[in-house]
């Protein structure tokens, strides 16, 4: 889903305006990007938490030329720390079944010779 989806879908289920969610959706986008730059976390309790994360310069490998050897510059990095409530709901996502046909189909044995007993 890209954001243009997502502001559809949101307007649809709370009734509102595109504009409206558009305008919610970008005001959200600019408070965790503003917060992240001053180095605060920012928590949705349950949903998950976005912070950056300061990675050092290192040294490394250029994939054109694995001889070449280049320098990495250190960086700050976006990370998303899922909640408890997202990775639960995820959970029992892969825990259902993939669809009813397989289950009923029977499961068929076979030998060590390869045939079907």
């Amino acid at each position: 889903m890209n954001k243009v989806e997502l502001i559809d879908k949101l307007a649809e289920q709370l009734k509102l305006d595109k504009k409206e969610v558009t305008k919610v959706l970008e005001g959200f986008e600019e408070l965790v990007i503003s917060s992240l730059q001053k180095g605060e976390e920012v928590t949705l309790t349950g949903f998950g938490t976005w912070l950056a994360k300061f990675r050092s310069a290192r040294a490394g490998v250029n994939p054109q030329n694995p001889s070449e050897r280049i320098k990495v510059p250190a960086v700050t990095v976006p990370k998303f720390r899922a909640g408890k409530t997202l990775k639960d709901a995820l959970k029992k996502k892969a825990e259902e079944p993939a669809s009813p046909v397989a289950e009923s189909a029977p499961e068929k044995e076979i030998s060590e010779a390869g045939e079907e007993v």
